[in-house]
């Protein structure tokens, strides 16, 4: 970061005492142009030929002295190349040091900055590449900062590139499809890339170069479409993340399971719990037993026998205050009880069951609710 500042210093000190170098350049560069050709005009306009008119200019402006090409024996002629030497010469002057200027400030931007961000990435090792600085890749760098995991940033954006220098991320500019790239990105060394770009077609080919620069490397994929998974899986990629089926399985959980959320905010632990459960292919979510519910009024045992093993009762807190841990199977389910589950398999629907109305129970020809 002391290295940024010295950079920013820097170019601001440039362009405000030289004026913009490159800027000031490209104004003397036009104006020894406009000298150029308004000074050939004014000895054609004297009888002399355009060869000869443009050579006694050049010779003029350059100040090299090889002699007047013809001989300069008026007055118009006299004014004339006077007035060529000294806006000639002056705007070569100025050219020159245009030139310096803008060599000079290059070269220092690239030693303080080019340099030693590639010192930074050769420093990497058993890092994070993350392709693409959009929605997710910021907020990826944002965790990742937060755990003080190394890690670099492919974009090629520039505007992106900089808003990201801004937020303390070592950034490479650059087309992450690209071999050149992702070994500038140092990915023979790096322990995982995430390609999260929103285009499925780009995190494929990143995924196919990656596998095939590293194959030891750890490749998380972003999909957008669902048919691009077994794609990105084929091609190499390790874990797939569907943002859009995240997304519309969480709204699912709420609508299920709205009692979920409230737990899991009252008692911190439990969100300790729930991830560990999800490392072994389990989950925790809270139901409520509602009056007249399939299961309102059954034992534990009757529940998860219904359940057909897709979850177990671990909690039953009473409406009462009363809270019941690791119910027996003869425990009766009251209506308002709300009920802990430990959920495998499909865990959008294994606790429905709890919420849906009984069926009537038929009696001769008679149904009872």
């Amino acid at each position: 970061m002391a290295a940024d500042d010295d950079i920013s210093a820097f170019s601001q000190g440039a362009h405000s005492v030289l004026g913009s170098p490159v800027r000031l350049l490209s104004g003397t560069l036009l104006f020894v142009a406009a000298v150029f050709c308004v000074s050939t005009i004014g000895y054609v306009s004297a009888g002399w030929p355009v060869g000869d008119a443009s050579y006694m200019v050049l010779l003029t402006i350059f100040s090299v002295g090889y002699g007047e090409v013809r001989p300069i024996d008026t007055t118009f002629l006299r004014f004339w190349t006077t007035g060529t030497i000294v806006l000639g010469c002056t705007g070569m002057i100025v050219l020159t040091g245009a030139l310096v200027q803008v060599f000079t400030l290059f070269q220092f931007r690239r030693l303080l900055g080019l340099d030693r961000m590639q010192t930074e990435i050769e420093k990497l090792k058993d890092h994070a590449i993350v392709c693409g600085y959009g929605r997710i890749g910021v907020q990826l760098a944002k965790a990742l900062t937060e755990a003080h995991h190394p890690f670099l940033i492919l974009e090629r954006s520039p505007a992106k590139a900089e808003e990201a220098r801004a937020h303390g991320c070592l950034v490479l500019v650059g087309e992450a499809t690209l071999e050149e790239t992702l070994k500038e990105a140092g990915i023979a060394r790096a322990r995982v890339l995430a390609t999260v770009l929103p285009d499925d077609a780009a995190n494929v080919f990143i995924t196919l170069s990656a596998r095939s620069l590293n194959a030891k490397l750890q490749i998380i994929a972003r999909g957008e479409a669902p048919t691009t998974e077994s794609k990105l899986f084929h091609a190499g990629a390790d874990k797939v993340v569907l943002p859009t089926h995240i997304g519309a399985e969480r709204i699912t959980e709420l609508i299920l399971y709205p009692a979920t959320d409230r737990v899991m905010a009252e008692v911190s632990q439990m969100s300790d719990v729930k991830r560990k459960l999800h490392d072994f292919g389990l989950d925790l979510e809270v139901v409520t037993a509602v009056p007249k519910g399939a299961l309102t009024g059954e034992t534990v045992g009757e529940a998860e026998r219904r359940g057909n093993g897709a979850f177990f009762i671990v909690q039953i807190d009473r409406a009462g205050g009363q809270s019941i841990e690791h119910p027996g199977e003869d425990v009766k389910i009251e209506p308002g009880d709300t009920i802990m589950l430990v959920v495998r398999g499909s865990r959008l629907s294994a606790g429905a069951i709890f919420t849906t109305p009984a069926k009537p129970v038929r009696h001769g020809r008679a149904f009872v609710g």
